[in-house]
């Protein structure tokens, strides 16, 4: 049987200022590639972890949202 979630708006993370923060540090002293190429894998590692196709879609349609195409 398979369970389908629906994507999480509501706050989940404990302390959302120190995952914040721990983020931007992440970035300290990456050249803009680097910054790219580093969140490309965490949403990578991050996907994978979720595992849900229509939970992941419905993601990447909300981040697209209201952006414009260039």
């Amino acid at each position: 049987m398979t369970i389908h979630m629906k994507l999480n708006l509501e706050l989940n993370i404990a302390d959302h200022d120190a995952f914040y923060e721990r983020l931007i540090d992440t970035h300290s002293g990456l050249s803009d590639e680097q910054s790219q190429m580093l969140n490309a894998k965490l949403i990578l590692l991050l996907a994978n972890h979720i595992g849900d196709n229509e939970v992941l879609k419905e993601a990447l349609t909300m981040t697209r949202h209201g952006l414009a195409a260039s």
